[in-house]
């Protein structure tokens, strides 16, 4: 399912629950297998959700660059099939909530609308 997360501080960020979840995991909601479809960091929870995150990019230890060591005549990845790392999956939500916590507003997320 795709997710849209909101605040008034910032631009919205859409993502793929289940790459939401673990950034939300690490921001310390105790959620396990499944995202619900609706939620909320409420402002006083912000510092500690930026904390957890930045905790967790720090300690996350795949890389995030794919250095490329093949010879030039060999078949190359397209850079689309490359895995995103967990710091950059995070940084746009990572950046909202920081937004947030400078402008004292929630972030909250939804079901992103069908097009």
């Amino acid at each position: 399912m795709l997710i849209v997360f909101h605040s008034k501080a910032a631009a919205e960020v859409l993502m793929f629950s289940h790459h939401a979840l673990p950034i939300l995991k690490a921001a310390g909601k105790p959620y396990t297998d499944t995202l619900p479809e609706r939620g909320v960091i409420t402002r006083d929870h912000l510092e500690a959700a930026i904390k957890g995150i930045e905790q967790a990019i720090s300690a996350n230890t795949e890389a995030d660059e794919y250095p490329d060591d093949e010879d030039e005549n060999d078949s190359k990845k397209h850079p689309i099939s490359e895995p995103v790392s967990f710091r950059r999956r995070a940084f746009p939500l990572l950046a909202m909530l920081r937004l947030s916590r400078d402008h004292d507003a929630d972030v909250i997320w939804e079901p992103a609308p069908s097009w």
